[in-house]
């Protein structure tokens, strides 16, 4: 039998946002994943000489950490959590229920007959069915429920960069670097910003 998959915070927010946090253009400001850093820099090197691409105001925000950190993230989580946990645990006990009995099964194998016996497998091959059935709608439904949490998680974070970006005049923030100077690391201020309350 295969377990239930748990679910946990590393896996409601994976740290590649690709998907849906790859490149956000607003305004002429850029929030750029990290393959970009590397072409941007070279263009300004390649245009204005290394003295421009020392002009350019740049930013970082470590998005795992937003993801982590941040209250919304939290409350995502605290809510998947109390939606999926009563579905979860009827898997657990339906898993389980099966699981005790193929064992009784394996045990009294030798003492059926052939009939009882095949009977007996299709049972058990019916129950596995539904259950493996069940399984995988409940983890369908987790997804697409990570994903729609996952999505506003990051619409509220993208907001809060680019005001912090265009309050504070960088010509690019970038959410993933190989590298990167801490002097440009702006995640704690995007937290704080994240976690401010509502009206603040």
């Amino acid at each position: 039998m295969v377990a239930v998959q748990r679910f946990s915070l590393s896996a409601l927010f994976p740290s590649r946002l690709a998907a849906l946090a790859a490149t956000l253009v607003l305004s002429g400001l850029r929030i750029l994943p990290s393959w970009a850093v590397r072409a941007c820099l070279a263009l300004a090197v390649a245009t204005g000489g290394a003295g421009h691409a020392q002009a350019l105001h740049i930013g970082f925000v470590n998005i795992d950490r937003l993801l982590k950190e941040a209250t919304t993230a939290k409350q995502a989580q605290t809510k998947l959590e109390q939606e999926f946990s009563k579905r979860e645990k009827d898997l657990v006990d339906l898993g389980a229920s099966i699981k005790a009995l193929v064992d009784k099964f394996e045990r009294e194998a030798p003492t059926l007959s052939e009939t009882q016996r095949q009977s007996r497998q299709r049972q058990l091959l019916d129950q596995d069915r539904e259950f493996q059935r069940k399984r995988r709608e409940f983890q369908e439904d987790l997804n697409t429920r990570k994903n729609e949490e996952l999505q506003q998680v990051i619409q509220r974070a993208n907001k809060v960069i680019r005001d912090i970006a265009i309050a504070e005049k960088f010509d690019m923030v970038f959410q993933d670097a190989i590298y990167i100077d801490p002097k440009h690391d702006i995640t704690d201020k995007v937290l704080k910003a994240l976690n401010a309350p509502a009206g603040k």
